[in-house]
């Protein structure tokens, strides 16, 4: 595997020797940037973060776009989530429960950036464009941060562009969830791009269906009447 992953703040970085044991390649964010990325010039997959450093989510995601961010809460509840995504970052991972909870995140996060990975140089919707291979998102000229959750959300919707997703196969394709235990999230994720997307005024591409799901297109699906 050898993946980098970025570590940041020192609950992070004690976990180094657990990560490369499990395949990764960790990177001291700590050493400064020039030291902590690899010669090669290779970007980090993914950026850990203990607990006190959710103000550096910020300038991690202007450097590095929709990479995976993961931060360390103190316990599950509705505060640490909110606490998590106000901050910008992807996720949460549970310090109190060892690395497993961290490790099963991280493979997580990384294999629907591997399964979205192959994808062609460019696709665009309107004036809406997505480059693959740099992970850019710009309306018209506007470049557009997306998390890596809102990122790959956004893949699948221009993978089926004028076509109604479910909410099911939204959520088995971007949270692998079978269940539909967490379909409420969905509704969350598309109000975050719709207001990430609509920010400069630009007219409305994601449309929801009622009782079917959603589509991206550029103008009012037909089968969406007023």
């Amino acid at each position: 595997m050898n993946a980098p992953v970025l570590l940041v703040g020192e609950g992070a970085v004690a976990l180094a020797a657990r990560l490369e044991a499990s395949g990764y390649r960790p990177l001291d964010w700590s050493a400064g940037m020039a030291a902590a990325l690899p010669a090669d010039g290779e970007s980090p997959l993914a950026a850990v973060l203990a607990s006190d450093q959710s103000a550096r989510v910020a300038d991690l995601r202007s450097r590095f776009g929709s990479m995976p961010i993961l931060l360390d809460v103190e316990n599950d509840s509705v505060e640490a989530r909110e606490i998590c995504l106000s901050a910008g970052a992807d996720d949460f991972w549970l310090s109190s429960l060892g690395t497993s909870d961290l490790l099963q995140r991280l493979r997580l996060h990384l294999r629907i950036q591997e399964r979205n990975g192959h994808q062609p140089t460019l696709l665009q919707v309107a004036d809406l464009t997505v480059e693959p291979t740099c992970r850019q998102v710009r309306r018209g000229r506007r470049p557009v941060a997306l998390t890596a959750r809102e990122y790959s959300l956004l893949l699948l919707l221009l993978a089926h562009r004028g076509e109604v997703l479910s909410r099911e196969q939204i959520l088995r394709e971007v949270w692998n969830d079978d269940q539909g235990t967490a379909s409420n999230v969905i509704e969350v994720y598309v109000r975050y791009l719709r207001q990430k997307l609509e920010e400069g005024g630009e007219k409305r591409l994601i449309h929801t269906i009622r009782g079917r799901g959603y589509c991206l297109n550029d103008g009012m699906p037909q089968m969406e009447r007023p």
